[in-house]
């Protein structure tokens, strides 16, 4: 991933959209903002117990960054509901895909992946919120199939981002023969800690992705507490926004 910074806000951005200047796309790390105490600074979470007065001038300072008309966000549940949106709908899901224009499609985490879809043949985009209950539903696959479903999409035509995330050096989970099923087991790097990212790389690569349009950014959110919240680490914690967007002139 590509790092900048201007003044003190600062974001990522995935080297496999960097040709495509339509594109507008970043994540976004926890500098340059104005939330206080544990949710220091760019805090994007509303379901936090920061003060929402920071949290929407954080939010207008990355959609004022993007150039975006909106931010439209979901409420995430930790399911496998995707939606398409021209509007901000407010409705329970983890996922929101467009082909409109001035859309930023944003997702709220702290050591969850984000995944950011684009498709530069029918030029829609999607973001999609998956921590390790999105992978045993397999969310991966639902958003290339509602991709398809709504715009064309071809997998082999779609690219992916994934966002900085929990890390196998950190992803724990001591009752993971309960809640992780049994094809996972597999991925365990040592007793306990499991490889998210690459159980979300054999997912993609298994409902069409091609390895040469993945692009995983391997960070650990949890081990890199300057620039990350993390939901594992520190309790009460902020949540990133990771963002995409097709630019319309307008905005």
């Amino acid at each position: 991933m590509l790092r900048k910074k201007r003044g003190s806000f600062e974001w990522l951005e995935f080297e496999l959209f960097q040709e495509f200047k339509q594109l507008r796309q970043g994540v976004f790390l926890r500098h340059g903002g104005i939330s206080e105490g544990p949710y220091a600074s760019l805090n994007t979470g509303d379901n936090v117990e920061d003060d929402p007065s920071h949290v929407r001038l954080n939010r207008e300072k990355i959609r004022k960054h993007l150039g975006c008309k909106t931010l439209l966000s979901g409420k995430q549940v930790h399911g496998d509901r995707i939606i398409e949106v021209q509007k901000v709908t407010g409705v329970e899901c983890d996922g929101l895909v467009t082909q409109a224009k001035g859309l930023g499609l944003a997702v709220m985490h702290a050591d969850c992946q984000v995944a950011l879809f684009y498709d530069p043949v029918h030029q829609a985009i999607g973001s999609i919120h998956a921590g390790w209950r999105g992978n045993v539903l397999n969310i991966y696959e639902k958003a290339v199939g509602k991709m398809h479903k709504e715009f064309g999409s071809k997998p082999a035509d779609l690219l992916v981002g994934i966002s900085p995330s929990l890390g196998p050096c950190c992803g724990e989970f001591i009752n993971y023969e309960k809640e992780l099923p049994q094809p996972f087991w597999a991925y365990q790097v040592k007793p306990y800690y499991f490889d998210l990212w690459e159980i979300s790389r054999s997912q993609l690569l298994k409902a069409g992705i091609l390895p040469a349009h993945l692009e995983i950014a391997r960070i650990c959110t949890c081990c890199n507490p300057t620039d990350f919240y993390s939901f594992r680490r520190d309790k009460p914690t902020g949540r990133h926004a990771t963002v995409i967007c097709l630019s319309n002139d307008r905005y």
